[in-house]
């Protein structure tokens, strides 16, 4: 059975007219079982991780600093959301449902969290809506816990995995790829394994063709045994701090692509869904919900 992390503090509360399209989170499971593409027992309600799997990715002062909410104004800032003690709890739930999303996916060959994708997060530090960087949390659990060798991120969300990159820039047990638009935030960008910088308003033709090229050559290269999916849907061209010409179709050919190769090869696969900002909610729930259905389509 499919298996999506999904916890109701997902939808934090913004400010009015905030950027930030909280409400996606809510929409998206509603849309899932009203179609019929999952049913309530596809969901399962994550809780607070162990601290230690957090610790093995970010230093202690940020952490405690972070939970007793005192990062320095200027640091939270960068965040991009207002601080609270609610706003950390969901962070942290968040991780724990990419971690329960290992081994469900070690379990079925994939999982999946309605939230997570939270790459912009660094070890001493959170920025641009990210404060716990949850793939990284899942990647050292699962390291930990002898549960995978060698790991491959895959980061398809517009924006570089910036935050991952640095946390593994000593690490040779897990291989960060981003792929992701040159003009987007962040402008400075750190140093992946593999980093690809797309030109504003590349197009589906482009985008597969390159990535097509290159996931099955990564995977042949690194013989990753697990495989994490950051599936953003900010490549479209209706993104509103996107700077790529996808279309919603071309978005759920990427999707196809990289889980059915997962599937063809046996390795395990979780999928964090990342960003999406899209003017109208609707298209953002409907690329996210594409995710989900091939998923379901593909393993089940």
């Amino acid at each position: 059975m499919l298996k999506i992390a999904f916890h109701p503090i997902y939808k934090h509360p913004l400010p009015e007219g905030h950027r930030f399209p909280m409400i996606k989170y809510e929409l998206l499971p509603q849309q899932l079982i009203y179609e019929g593409t999952c049913t309530p027992e596809n969901f399962f309600e994550p809780e607070f991780p162990d601290d230690r799997y957090i610790l093995a990715v970010h230093d202690q002062d940020y952490y405690t600093d972070l939970v007793n909410i005192r990062i320095p104004p200027k640091e939270a800032r960068k965040i991009g959301f207002p601080l609270s003690k609610e706003l950390v709890e969901r962070e942290r739930i968040i991780a724990d449902g990419t971690i329960k999303g290992c081994d469900y996916a070690l379990e079925n060959g994939i999982a999946m969290n309605i939230a997570g994708g939270t790459h912009h997060a660094y070890t001493d530090r959170g920025e641009a809506f990210c404060l716990l960087n949850d793939q990284a949390i899942g990647a050292r659990y699962l390291l930990k816990e002898k549960k995978a060798k060698k790991i491959l991120i895959a980061d398809l969300d517009v924006h570089q995995g910036n935050g991952t990159a640095q946390i593994f820039r000593e690490d040779p047990s897990v291989f960060t790829f981003s792929m992701h638009g040159s003009s987007n935030y962040p402008f400075k960008k750190e140093t992946s394994d593999l980093d690809i910088e797309l030109k504003k308003g590349t197009t589906d033709e482009e985008y597969l063709s390159i990535l097509k090229d290159v996931f099955p050559k990564l995977i042949d290269e690194e013989k990753p045994d697990f495989i994490f999916y950051l599936c953003g849907v900010d490549v479209l061209s209706t993104d509103k701090l996107g700077t790529l010409s996808m279309t919603s179709q071309g978005c759920k050919e990427r999707d196809a692509f990289v889980l059915d190769t997962c599937r063809k090869l046996g390795i395990p696969l979780q999928c964090s869904m990342g960003g999406g900002y899209s003017k109208e909610i609707r298209v953002i729930v409907e690329a996210h919900a594409n995710t989900f259905r091939l998923a379901r389509q593909l393993f089940f």
